[in-house]
């Protein structure tokens, strides 16, 4: 895992201060998938990979320092607390609606030198209409397997205007995309050219959606989430 780790984030041309740090948080998540379903992939090249390079990488789609950073639906900590490890001038808040994950997370986070990550358990729709939250980040994130439609309603309006949200999708986004365009009109942003790159040491393609915030979302916005799903801006 140390050298995958390093060459991959040489060739990222980011830092590799975090390698021992990711290298602790693989054997923790792996360590932990035995009691809890945090990851389909357990062997540690193969989280190198594909957890940790994949997170990595979506440094190369903004600036990151110094910058709020709200992760929606992190799970395991995907891509936040990589992003976090990786570039740690950058103010990391995450959030899932998985109470035992966020759990782990909290517990994990000071072994990774990362205490001072904030860790919600909630609702993206839900913290998305509180004050608190709302329109309060520079950058939002989101790695979860959702239509692109959902993602925005659900992510947007945590995004400050003049802020972005990167949506980490597969190379087949480009449907998605198209058919996002009205419902991100409607919730304050625009699309923007994808940031697309390679996974160091492997052949597997990935995109990231990028949307601009120009203006505050619709106070509307975003809608209980039975109905984001039914009904899809």
């Amino acid at each position: 895992m140390k050298e995958i780790l390093t060459t991959g984030l040489n060739q990222l041309n980011l830092p590799t201060a975090a390698v021992p740090a990711l290298m602790e948080y693989g054997r923790l998540l792996v360590e932990k998938n035995q009691s809890m379903n945090l990851t389909a992939i357990t062997d540690p090249a193969e989280v190198a990979r594909l957890h940790f390079l994949d997170c990595a990488a979506l440094l190369g789609a903004a600036d990151f320092r110094n910058k709020t950073v709200l992760d929606v639906g992190t799970g395991a900590g995907f891509p936040g607390m990589v992003l976090r490890l990786v570039e740690p001038d950058l103010h990391l808040t995450l959030l899932d609606s998985l109470q035992k994950r966020m759990d782990w997370l909290r517990e994990i986070a000071p072994a990774l030198g990362a205490e001072d990550v904030q860790i919600f358990h909630g609702r993206a729709e839900e913290f998305g209409q509180n004050p608190a939250y709302r329109e309060q980040f520079d950058l939002v994130t989101s790695r979860a397997v959702a239509d692109l439609r959902v993602l925005c309603e659900l992510c947007l309006p945590f995004v400050k205007p003049g802020g972005y949200f990167l949506a980490m999708k597969g190379q087949k986004a480009q449907e998605e995309k198209d058919a996002a365009s009205r419902c991100v009109s409607i919730l304050g942003g625009r699309l923007c050219k994808d940031y697309v790159y390679t996974i160091p040491g492997s052949e597997i393609s990935h995109r990231v959606v990028v949307v601009e915030k120009l203006r505050p979302t619709p106070g509307a916005y975003p809608r209980r989430f039975a109905k984001i799903k039914k009904s899809p801006l």
